[in-house]
């Protein structure tokens, strides 16, 4: 799982919605929120990371090899 799918998941589960009530209030498709798709649109990343008073952005991504 992707770093957003497993933070959207955690604080899902935090402000205890199920997958279908996270759905209903945040607007999207519960296949959206279920199956964690390879690739996904950005602005429905920034719907669902904004549920949480988040937003995507460009992030240092991390060596492999540290």
């Amino acid at each position: 799982m992707n770093a957003i799918a497993e933070f959207i998941k955690n604080k899902r589960k935090e402000y205890g919605l199920t997958q279908k009530e996270f759905a209903i209030r945040s607007g999207l498709g519960l296949r959206f929120v279920e199956q964690g798709k390879v690739t996904l649109r950005l602005d429905k990343v920034n719907v669902a990371l904004s549920m949480f008073g988040m937003e995507a952005g460009p992030v240092r991504k991390e060596e492999e090899n540290k």
